[in-house]
C-alpha cells in the first residue's frame, strides 16, 4: 500500500464499519480474492453520496454490489449496477435483496459502456471501476450526463493492477515513464490526464483504499475560467 502500515491502520481504526451483509460481501470477495474497494474507501462513497444528495447513481463494474450498498448507505435513490460477470451481478442482487436495497437498484448485465448509452441522465455520482484501459472511455461516455454539482470517482488509482512508481513519474513530467505494454497503468494514466484536462471538472486525489481520484462537475459548458477577486 501506498500509505504507510500505521496511516493505514490509523484510517481503518477511524473509518466506518461494515452492515451485517457487507461483511458477507466482503468474506465472499476475501474467498474469491475479488478486489473489492473496502471499508474506507466505501465510507468516501458513501459520503459522496450524502453529499450530493444523490438522486441516481451510475457505476461501471460492481461486482457483488458492495459499492452501491456503500452509496445506498448514504441516503442515493437509485443505483444502476452494471457487470459482466452475471453470476457475480446475480450474486450483488441477493445481497442486496437481503438488505433490503433491491428496490432501489437497477441491475444491468454486460458491457458498461453499452449500458450507460441506454441512460439519458442526470448521473449525480459516478464510480468508474471496471478494466482500468476503459476508464478514459467510460468518464468520456459519462461526463456529459453528470449533473453539474455532480461527483465522478475512480478506483485503483494508486494501487492494485498498476505500476505506482511509474504512473508517478508520469504525473511528474516523465515522457514514457510507463511500459507501452502496461495498459492498466496507462489507462488509469489516461484518465487522470482526460479528467484533469476537462475544464468542467475539478480533481482530486485521495490516498484512501486502493486510491480514489474525486472529479466534481463544476458547470456545464467546457469554458471556465478561475474566478477574480474583487
Amino acid at each position: 500500500m501506498v500509505l504507510s502500515d500505521e496511516a493505514t491502520r490509523f484510517v481503518r481504526a477511524a473509518g466506518p464499519e461494515h452492515t451485517e451483509v457487507q461483511e458477507r460481501m466482503a468474506a465472499l470477495a476475501r474467498e474469491r480474492r475479488f478486489p473489492n474497494i473496502g471499508p474506507d474507501a466505501g465510507g468516501v462513497l458513501r459520503m459522496v453520496a450524502r453529499l450530493t444528495g444523490a438522486e441516481t447513481v451510475f457505476e461501471f463494474g460492481s461486482g457483488f454490489g458492495y459499492s452501491a450498498s456503500w452509496f445506498l448507505r448514504g441516503g442515493a435513490d437509485r443505483v444502476v449496477l452494471t457487470e459482466f460477470d452475471e453470476d457475480e451481478l446475480e450474486r450483488g442482487e441477493e445481497f442486496l435483496t437481503e438488505a433490503g436495497l433491491a428496490d432501489c437498484c437497477q441491475f444491468e448485465h454486460g458491457d458498461a459502456l453499452a449500458a450507460v448509452e441506454r441512460y439519458d441522465g442526470p448521473f449525480d455520482v459516478v464510480l468508474v471501476d471496471h478494466q482500468k484501459e476503459r476508464y478514459e472511455d467510460a468518464f468520456h461516455s459519462v461526463a456529459p450526463k453528470v449533473a453539474e454539482g455532480g461527483v465522478v470517482v475512480a478506483d485503483n488509482i494508486m494501487y492494485g493492477p498498476i505500476d505506482f512508481h511509474s504512473l508517478l513519474a508520469h504525473m511528474e513530467g516523465e515522457p514514457r515513464a510507463i511500459d507501452i505494454d502496461d495498459e492498466p497503468s496507462r489507462g488509469v494514466a489516461c484518465y487522470l490526464d482526460a479528467v484533469r484536462d476537462d475544464p468542467a471538472f475539478e480533481t482530486l486525489v485521495l490516498p484512501v483504499g486502493s486510491g480514489l481520484a474525486v472529479s466534481t462537475k463544476v458547470e456545464e459548458t467546457g469554458d471556465r475560467s478561475d474566478p477574480v477577486d474583487t
